[in-house]
């Protein structure tokens, strides 16, 4: 059975954080704005949550209370009809900004967090069927914020394994190649990070199977998330978990060690 997504949950989240800024730019609690709406406490607790959808009357309200100039009605009206993730897949992401730890291997692409601009942009347009230009940008701007993880002020331990054809591929222009191979080689320099290239002359490769990643949440739990053709999947069944994690282990071992995957990206890049 397909899993049911959820109506309106991203752009709800996003006008309810909208929302929750504008109240605190206001100088007003949540407490102080709902009395001024003459609404319960928990309805604008839950608003700037996600859990539940601005309504357009409060929405006009609000603007004219936080000054905010038609904003929120604005998005109220726009509101998506269909959320632009599956439940599991919010989940996932959600899980992702605040993570201890996160393990990425891919294959085919430069892995999302990773991505420059240029690149992630040549990556969504590949997409078949194509996106649409609006959902397109959409699509782009979520790819690039989830990169903010890089910029924490107490980062994630990130470990990558990305294999070689991935980082050939010729994708978009020369330059927007070179340019993500120059990011991927400033990358690789950060203290948090571990970047690994597994080779294509390499006889032992774990991830026949196709990408995945295995991140630990702030209360040591342990979650996946798989992708393929026919779609994705978070995974939290412990087995099925452990299975993975055994395969990125056997990758670490399989790969380029730190230095010598520095050195590739450095030929790659023709500097050495």
């Amino acid at each position: 059975m397909t899993p049911t997504r959820r109506k309106n949950q991203s752009a709800m989240k996003m006008l309810g954080r909208q929302l929750g800024a504008a109240r605190r730019a206001a100088g007003l609690s949540q407490p102080a704005l709902a009395a001024a709406l003459n609404v319960n406490d928990e309805t604008i607790a839950s608003i700037e949550q996600g859990r539940r959808r601005l309504k357009l009357d409060i929405a006009e309200r609000c603007d004219e209370l936080l000054d905010t100039k038609g904003t929120l009605a604005a998005g109220v009206t726009n509101l998506p009809e269909i959320d632009q993730f599956p439940l599991w897949v919010e989940e996932y992401m959600d899980q992702e900004k605040v993570a201890v730890t996160l393990s990425w291997y891919d294959a085919m692409v430069v892995p999302g967090l990773l991505q420059t601009e240029a690149y992630a942009r040549t990556v969504l347009q590949n997409r078949v069927p194509a996106y649409e230009a609006e959902e397109l940008e959409t699509m782009l701007r979520l790819r690039l914020d989830r990169q903010e993880i890089l910029k924490r002020k107490c980062p994630p331990t990130l470990s990558f394994v990305v294999w070689e054809p991935a980082l050939l591929l010729h994708i978009g222009t020369e330059e927007i190649r070179r340019e993500q191979m120059r990011y991927l080689r400033e990358v690789a320099e950060l203290p948090f990070v571990s970047l690994q290239v597994l080779p294509l002359d390499s006889p032992l490769h774990a991830g026949v199977a196709g990408p995945f990643a295995i991140l630990e949440t702030p209360d040591h739990q342990t979650l996946a998330y798989t992708e393929s053709q026919r779609g994705s999947q978070l995974v939290s069944d412990p087995e099925r978990v452990s299975r993975l994690a055994r395969k990125y282990a056997m990758l670490r071992t399989q790969a380029l060690n730190i230095q010598y995957s520095k050195g590739l990206l450095d030929r790659l890049l023709g500097e050495r």
